[in-house]
């Protein structure tokens, strides 16, 4: 038996994530009856959730409570990328619906949640988070919260004795290692996850929106592959696609069947490391960039919301289309602390072009439809640039160093 474990656990992760994946189908449609597998998602999911939250507090406090006073980081940096970085998702979201225009096939209304009702909801209700009890947003994996109050704790106990600062790091590793245990148990969950979808929803659901799909994924894909490139090169004036390919199969194939920013912390943080990055920039803007980083989410949002629009045969000019990438990108920012992600900012976004919520939340229930791919996608765009943005803006950092260094001795 432990031949058997280490032979399983000698196989890569990727592999064995894609044999859990293979096991689900087959299982979805051979025993759809057997509802008991659909344990195995719900566990892996749970488990994911319960750890994430506190895994950020205890990073961040751990990072923050450490950091030397004069010591440079490029956080100012790293922050612009995050933002620019989603404005240009939505925005190529929304060039994208304008040469590919979808109409949709809309799914009963998910009555259940409550959109926003409006810009002004969203940033209150994110001011709001910054300020929550720090038990409430633990408990309700409210990351908006979390990250503000252990940014608070980190910078109050920078002065803390050093035994106190090696045991919140002690217990910081500790959580790490508890997700990557967990992630080690990714093609279980997996085939769960993927198993529950198939025997409920049947392969034609995801089939009958194959245009949807292809056009959210392609489109998160053109930002991974053009868009990001771009970034990379102006910052460090070499061939980008090394870095950019390296974060992706590091970070994104991980984050893409985890489907969890924050439950990927870890992963990205090694990655950070064999990178050879700062430690305390990187401790402090992964878990920053789990929360405010979400290009994917930007795209989901504006693709669905045009989608809509184009189903109701509402005609939208170019400049509301921009509108729609700002408030898309703001969005996003705020979408991790709220239930529902991505998807329940979608009916906001519609509210720009006068779509009636019953129609919103109908378009949610798509979105739902479609969410085991558009999802999977989306955290392994978010996720995977998290590390990208952070090399970037120290590489750009060496380069202009190296070259000032030059232009001195000459």
């Amino acid at each position: 038996m432990k031949n058997l474990a280490k032979r399983w656990n000698d196989i890569s992760l990727v592999k064995r994530i894609i044999c859990g994946l293979i096991v689900g189908i087959l299982l979805g449609l051979t025993v759809p009856q057997a509802s008991a597998l659909s344990i195995l998602g719900d566990l892996f999911v749970g488990a994911l959730k319960a750890v994430a939250p506190l895994l950020v507090l205890f990073l961040v406090m751990a990072a923050l409570s450490k950091h030397q006073e004069g010591k440079q980081t490029n956080m100012k940096h790293i922050i612009g990328l995050y933002l620019l970085g989603t404005f240009l998702a939505g925005f190529i979201a929304v060039i994208a619906s304008f040469l590919f225009p979808l109409t949709l096939t809309l799914a009963e209304s998910t009555s259940d949640i409550t959109p926003p009702g409006g810009i002004g909801e969203v940033l209150h209700t994110l001011m709001m988070n910054l300020v929550a009890n720090p038990i409430d947003a633990l408990a309700n994996a409210n990351y908006i919260g979390i990250l503000a109050w252990a940014v608070l704790l980190g910078i109050a106990l920078r002065k803390a004795p050093n035994g106190v600062k090696t045991a919140i790091d002690a217990v910081a590793e500790a959580f790490s290692q508890i997700v990557r245990w967990i992630i080690s148990c990714a093609p279980f969950g997996v085939m769960g996850l993927v198993f529950t979808t198939i025997s409920k929803q049947g392969i034609d659901s995801l089939l009958s929106y194959g245009k949807l799909i292809c056009l959210l994924v392609g489109t998160m894909a053109f930002v991974a592959f053009v868009v990001n490139p771009i970034i990379v090169f102006i910052g460090i004036r070499k061939n980008p696609y090394p870095l950019v390919l390296k974060c992706l199969k590091d970070s994104g194939i991980t984050a893409f069947f985890t489907r969890s920013s924050a439950a990927n912390i870890p992963v990205n943080m090694r990655l950070c490391a064999e990178l050879g990055l700062n430690k305390d920039t990187y401790a402090v803007s992964i878990p920053l960039g789990s929360t405010i980083n979400m290009g994917g989410a930007a795209v989901t949002i504006s693709i669905l919301a045009l989608a809509a629009a184009h189903t109701l045969g509402i005609q939208v000019d170019f400049a509301s289309a921009v509108v729609l990438s700002l408030l898309s990108a703001v969005s996003a920012c705020g979408a991790s602390g709220v239930a529902g992600g991505s998807l329940l900012l979608v009916p906001l976004a519609c509210s720009l072009f006068g779509i009636p919520n019953d129609i919103a939340m109908q378009v949610v229930g798509v979105g739902f439809i479609v969410g085991v791919i558009q999802d999977s996608c989306e955290t392994a765009i978010n996720s995977s640039t998290d590390v990208l943005y952070t090399a970037v803006a120290e590489l750009s950092q060496r380069r202009k160093q190296s070259y000032g260094k030059m232009q001195e001795s000459l």
